[in-house]
């Protein structure tokens, strides 16, 4: 598979996938091995929001970005994988790469160690969030203990997209999509996503637009699991994108730097978590 973006692109998109490709031809070089974990079933179950149910909330672990600059490390990954479980968190999204967000693979198998010793099965599910340009970075995620692995449709071609989504079901990994476009939404359901990502923030400005990712996530398909992805940060926000004043509710949301400037996170999220479940004069 040709390693590259899908066409030249100015910005912070250009920044980010340098050093990955050289990240991943250091990968290529070095002798494969046989993933020491497998991931879990029921990733789209786990975030499928049925008609009176919940939002689900993913809760990130990113030790710095570029928008946001230094974030928390009060708590290691792995305490703060628990800490995030046990406030009710349905997905922890884990960062792995290094020079923009402080992420490492390493990460994510402490994250996924510690969260099956304390919860075996019952466990959440753990995504892979990495610029992913090659099938060689779904072999990390699935030694590491990912159960889902993010795919940006904006940094491949199509065709690269639909094959590295192949590749991921064939190790058991969930492809999640990421999308910012409609273009890019058509790519992401012509792959068969069942996990489809609107990120609010564009990923070569870093400004943010939610006006154009509830657009977008009022076009997915219902049965397809729409996620908002950045830029919430206050119950009143999740409240917002859990029951919309119009349009199609979304399934889950993903909740990052508001709770990683947080030294203990656990109070913030689990406000979030009641913001997200349907008002009783709602109904069913």
């Amino acid at each position: 598979m040709r390693i590259g973006l899908r066409h030249r692109r100015a910005g912070m998109i250009d920044r980010i996938l340098i050093p990955k490709r050289a990240e991943i031809a250091r990968m290529l070089a070095a002798p494969p091995f046989p993933p020491r974990r497998g991931p879990r079933g029921g990733v789209v179950e786990a975030l499928l929001r049925r008609e009176g149910e919940p939002l689900r909330l993913i809760a990130e672990i990113k030790l710095r970005s570029p928008s946001a600059g230094p974030l928390s490390t009060a708590l290691s990954p792995a305490e703060r994988a628990l800490a995030y479980a046990g406030s009710g968190a349905r997905m922890i999204s884990v960062l792995t790469d290094a020079p923009f967000f402080g992420g490492s693979f390493d990460h994510l198998a402490a994250c996924r160690d510690a969260l099956d010793e304390a919860l075996g099965p019952a466990r959440p599910p753990l995504l892979c969030k990495e610029f992913i340009l090659h099938p060689v970075q779904l072999d990390r995620a699935l030694d590491a203990g990912a159960d889902a692995a993010l795919l940006i449709a904006r940094i491949v071609a199509p065709d690269a997209l639909a094959s590295l989504a192949r590749e991921a079901r064939a190790r058991g990994l969930e492809p999640l999509v990421e999308v910012a476009t409609e273009a890019e939404l058509a790519a992401a359901m012509s792959v068969g996503a069942r996990l489809i990502g609107v990120n609010a923030r564009d990923l070569n400005t870093l400004r943010m637009d939610h006006a154009r990712a509830t657009k977008i996530l009022a076009r997915i398909d219902q049965g397809v699991v729409a996620i908002h992805l950045s830029g919430l940060s206050s119950p009143e926000n999740v409240a917002q994108v859990a029951f919309p004043a119009t349009s199609r509710r979304a399934d889950a949301a993903l909740i990052g730097e508001a709770l990683m400037r947080r030294d203990d996170p656990r109070a913030l999220l689990a406000s979030m978590v009641g913001a997200a479940i349907v008002p009783s004069d709602c109904g069913s």
